[in-house]
C-alpha cells in the first residue's frame, strides 16, 4: 500500500495533521497502535455524568480551535464556560481561599500577604533581566513579582497546566513566552500588559469552550472526516528511508510506502521511531520527560457538597503538602456534565511532584481524593459515581533548554527529507495549541510534497 503521507500516532495532533493534509488533496493513512484513537482526548458518559479522561477545554483565542470547530461542523454543539464562575481558588492552610476573577483579584484578596501584594505593584520598577538567560518560571516571576507570588501563585498554576510540573524546573521562555516578550519590549510585564490593552491586543489568558459531548467530540469528528484512512490496532515496528520516500514495517500487517512521514506520537515513542533515520533528533526527543498522572472523577449529589463550586476549580502550591495537584469543578464549567441535582468534580494526582502516587490502585486514589474533598469542599457523603484514569505517561515537561531541543526536532526534515514531527511537546500541551502546531506541520508537509511534484514535472519536460 502506498500513500502521499503516513501519519504515525492517532492522538489529536496526528488526527488534525492527517485531516488537514487530506483536505489539501493528499492521500493519507493514519496508523494508531491503540484500538481507540484520540490519545488523551477521551470523554465518557457515566450514569448521566461526563468524565474527561484528559483535557477538558479549548482556548478560543487560538485561531485553530475555532477553525477546526467550524470546518468539522461542530459549532452547533459548542458550549462556553458557565456563568456560575465567580472566583479562582487556591489552597491555603488546608482550606480554599477564593480570589476575585478581575485584574486586581490578587491585590485585594488575603491569600497573599500585604507585602507580597505591594511587591506585585512594584514590578514596574524591577530592572530588565538578561535576554540570554534561560530562566525558570520561578526565577523569572520571583525576580519580577516577588518570591511569595512565584511560590504561591505561579507554582500551582504551572502544576495545573503541566500536570504536576514545578515552576522551579520549567523554562519560562518555553511555556510563557509572552511574559518574556513583554519584559523584553517594555521593560516590565505590567507596563507591557497596559500597552497591549491600550493597543487592543490579545493578552495572555483564555476564553474557554468545549462541546456538549466533551473534548472527545473533536477526536471523533476528525476520525470521521478521515474515514477508512484511519487504521487502529496497528503497531509500527520501524521505518526506513527509501528512494521514493519511506517504507514502514507494520509486522504482521505488512509494509507501507509513503512519500512523507509525520510522527505524531509522544516524545519518547518518537525517539524510538526515528532513531535509525535521525539519531540527533531521537536524542533530543528522548530528553523530554512526561511523568505519570492520574485523573480521579467523582460525582456527588449537590446537597452533599457544601462548597458553592463557583469557580473553574482549585490549585495547590507544593508547600501546602496536599496530594491533589488541582481540581476542576466540571459541572460548573460546562452544561451537561452532571444530572440535575448533582455535581461533578475531578482531581489530578502525580506528575513530577508525586509520580509514584499516580500509579496507586484506583480504589486507593478514590479514597485519598474523597478525604481531601471532605476537608476542602465540605463533602459529607460518598460519591454516586467514581472513576480513575491512569496515564503512565503524562504531560511533557518543558525544562531548561527545551527551546534548543525543539529547534533540533523542528529541523529533522533538514536532516532527513520528508520526515516531520508534531505533538504536545512543541508549543504547549493544550488541545488548541496542538491543533495550531498540526496545521503548521501539515503546511510544511504539503509544501514539501508540492515541491517534489514540481521538480518531477520539470524533469519530465526536460
Amino acid at each position: 500500500m502506498r500513500a502521499d503521507v503516513i501519519v504515525i500516532g492517532g492522538g489529536v495532533s496526528g488526527l488534525a495533521t492527517a485531516y488537514d493534509l487530506k483536505q489539501r488533496g493528499h492521500s493519507v493513512v493514519l496508523l494508531e497502535r491503540q484500538r481507540q484513537f484520540g490519545g488523551s482526548a477521551v470523554s465518557e458518559r457515566l450514569d448521566g455524568f461526563l468524565m474527561e479522561h484528559g483535557p477538558s477545554t479549548m482556548n478560543a483565542l487560538v485561531p485553530a480551535a475555532n477553525e477546526f470547530s467550524q470546518d468539522l461542523g461542530l459549532e452547533n454543539l459548542r458550549c462556553d464556560l458557565g456563568d456560575g464562575i465567580r472566583k479562582r481558588y487556591l489552597v491555603s492552610g488546608g482550606q480554599l481561599s477564593g480570589i476575585g476573577m478581575g485584574a486586581f483579584g490578587f491585590l485585594t484578596a488575603s491569600y497573599l500577604s500585604p507585602w507580597a501584594r505591594l511587591r506585585i505593584l512594584l514590578e514596574v520598577l524591577v530592572p530588565h533581566g538578561s535576554p540570554d538567560a534561560d530562566e525558570s518560571v520561578m526565577e523569572f516571576c520571583a525576580r519580577r513579582f516577588g518570591r511569595e507570588f512565584a511560590e504561591r501563585v505561579m507554582d500551582p498554576m504551572v502544576a495545573g497546566i503541566y500536570g504536576g510540573g514545578r515552576a522551579a524546573e520549567l523554562s519560562v521562555a518555553a511555556i510563557f513566552p509572552m511574559l518574556v516578550a513583554l519584559e523584553e519590549k517594555y521593560g516590565s510585564v505590567t507596563l507591557g500588559i497596559m500597552h497591549r490593552r491600550r493597543e487592543g491586543g490579545k493578552m495572555p489568558g483564555s476564553r474557554l469552550f468545549s462541546w456538549r459531548g466533551g473534548i472527545g467530540t473533536l477526536a471523533s469528528s476528525l476520525a470521521l472526516g478521515l474515514g477508512d484512512d484511519v487504521r487502529t490496532g496497528v503497531a509500527v515496528r520501524r521505518f526506513s528511508a527509501s528512494p521514493s520516500g519511506f517504507e514502514v514495517d507494520l509486522g504482521r500487517d505488512g509494509r507501507m510506502q509513503g512519500r512523507a512521514v509525520v510522527i505524531a506520537t509522544q516524545a519518547h515513542v518518537a525517539a524510538q521511531l526515528i532513531a535509525d533515520v535521525d539519531p540527533s533528533g531521537a536524542a533530543a526527543a528522548a530528553q523530554i520527560q512526561a511523568p505519570p498522572l492520574a485523573v480521579v472523577f467523582l460525582g456527588y449529589r449537590r446537597g452533599d457538597v457544601a462548597h458553592p463550586l463557583d469557580g473553574l476549580g482549585f490549585l495547590t502550591a507544593e508547600a501546602e503538602n496536599q496530594n491533589i495537584l488541582g481540581s476542576q469543578f466540571n459541572s460548573t464549567m460546562f452544561p451537561g456534565r452532571a444530572p440535575d441535582g448533582h455535581v461533578a468534580v475531578s482531581a489530578y494526582i502525580g506528575g513530577v511532584r508525586a509520580p509514584d502516587l499516580a500509579r496507586r490502585p484506583a480504589a486507593e486514589l478514590v479514597d485519598l481524593v474523597r478525604a481531601e474533598f471532605g476537608d476542602l469542599l465540605g463533602v459529607s457523603a460518598d460519591p454516586v459515581v467514581a472513576k480513575v484514569r491512569h496515564w503512565p505517561v503524562g504531560l511533557p515537561q518543558y525544562g531548561a533548554g527545551h527551546r534548543a531541543l525543539i529547534d533540533q526536532l523542528s529541523s529533522c526534515h533538514d536532516r532527513q527529507s520528508g520526515l516531520f514531527l508534531t505533538g504536545n511537546y512543541f508549543a504547549g500541551p493544550s488541545v488548541a495549541t496542538c491543533l495550531s502546531v498540526a496545521q503548521k506541520t501539515a503546511q510544511a508537509t504539503h509544501e514539501y510534497l508540492r515541491g517534489n511534484d514540481q521538480i518531477a514535472a520539470q524533469r519530465a519536460v526536460i
